[in-house]
């Protein structure tokens, strides 16, 4: 289904997320592309997420939502709209909408590989950040698919720069809704004034690292069970992990790592991204099924760090072997032997990152490509009038 060509048709998005991962600073970047290309759009916020108000967006227009269920009174008396879904309504309010003459659009941030398709069933048009969600979205008989893959940007600067050097933060990132969580988010303050100050500092040797949340999408505990044992064989490699996650998440990763031990460190989530990611001199993703991109890997590259990554999607549209990193074979399928010799290859000096043939790949990742495949959806939704077309 086409909605009615209108360049004058309202833009809305919704995000109601009170977290901030990839999702959200997908919605940045989008919103970003439709300003560039001269489309205005109001996102719609958990009034209970603080992340939102701490970006430095310029003139992002943001409108606080307590529920789905507000929507539709919120949007009753608008011109028919395009209203894009981040996070999935419930059936009913995306009928009502639709009743109201606004064109519902759903955005797949993860890929349906084991999890249920219905939420996005009542929607005019499903889109996807990478062929690997558009072939999981035709697997579970979603027809109504945007065709083309809306690849995301790296956005080094989207959380601001620290000044000094990466220190150790809380490696947890409390559930609010439990209450031993929120039990625990009140004591670990307390005991971490006993704890000594630790400023980053690189190790003699190899430095791989994980720049992400710690959550069960990307299945890092089932992924270092095959790979500990490769690494505890080499103790000039150590692990650095910069990113929090969940008390059952960070202790089932503390748990597969115990074949490391000493060769690992936490360090929580930092604000500075690109310096994290230029501590390490490889970054290590999680397994792939359950990804639906990895914004970070596009990151680490830009910043001139190579990826270690399975060699499955949707890695293979990320990461270029031999130019940008390494692809090896599911550890698995193997039990970690194609990551040995990925990492025998690294310690014996058969790789480095090549700038020069990785810009091609990057350019796939630009602000401009990104702006290119928005301006493409925006004809496909009917809001690129000629005065937009030529203003952008």
């Amino acid at each position: 289904m086409t909605p009615a060509a209108s360049a004058t048709a309202p833009v809305f998005q919704v995000n109601l997320q009170r977290g901030f991962g990839g999702g959200e600073v997908y919605t940045v970047a989008f919103t970003a592309a439709l300003k560039r290309l001269g489309i205005e759009t109001t996102v719609f916020v958990d009034p209970r997420s603080a992340a939102w108000s701490a970006l430095p967006v310029a003139r992002m227009r943001l409108e606080r939502l307590k529920s789905f269920e507000e929507l539709p009174g919120r949007l009753r008396g608008y011109p028919p709209a395009r209203i894009v879904f981040h996070t999935l309504a419930p059936s009913d309010v995306v009928g009502e909408l639709r009743a109201q003459g606004h064109f519902a659009i759903a955005f797949a941030h993860m890929p349906l590989y084991g999890r249920d398709p219905r939420p996005l069933f009542p929607y005019d048009l499903t889109l996807a950040g990478s062929r690997h969600v558009i072939a999981s979205l035709s697997a579970a008989g979603i027809e109504r698919v945007y065709p083309q893959a809306l690849y995301g940007i790296a956005q080094l600067e989207r959380a601001g720069n620290d000044s000094g050097p990466l220190r150790a933060r809380s490696r947890y990132d409390w559930d609010r809704h439990k209450v031993r969580d929120r039990a625990l988010g009140v004591l670990e303050p307390l005991w971490r004034l006993f704890l000594p100050e630790r400023i980053f500092a690189r190790r003699p040797g190899l430095t791989l690292g994980i720049a992400s949340r710690i959550t069960p999408i990307k299945q890092f505990p089932l992924l270092f069970e095959h790979l500990a044992p490769v690494l505890a064989r080499h103790r000039d490699v150590h692990l650095e992990i910069f990113g929090s996650g969940g008390y059952a998440s960070v202790r089932d990763l503390t748990r597969a790592l115990r074949p490391m031990r000493g060769q690992m460190r936490f360090w929580g989530h930092q604000h500075d991204v690109s310096a994290a990611y230029r501590s390490m001199d490889f970054l290590l993703t999680g397994l792939p099924e359950k990804e639906a991109l990895g914004l970070n890997v596009i990151e680490a590259q830009a910043c001139g760090t190579p990826v270690l990554a399975p060699d499955a999607p949707p890695f293979d549209e990320t990461v270029a072997h031999g130019t940008t990193g390494l692809r090896y074979r599911d550890p698995r399928k193997d039990g970690g032997a194609g990551f040995q010799n990925a990492l025998e290859l690294i310690l014996g000096g058969g790789f480095r990152f090549d700038a020069e043939l990785a810009k091609a790949h990057l350019a796939h990742f630009s602000e401009d490509a990104f702006a290119e495949r928005i301006r493409a959806l925006a004809r496909t939704l009917g809001i690129l009038g000629a005065e937009r077309a030529a203003a952008s």
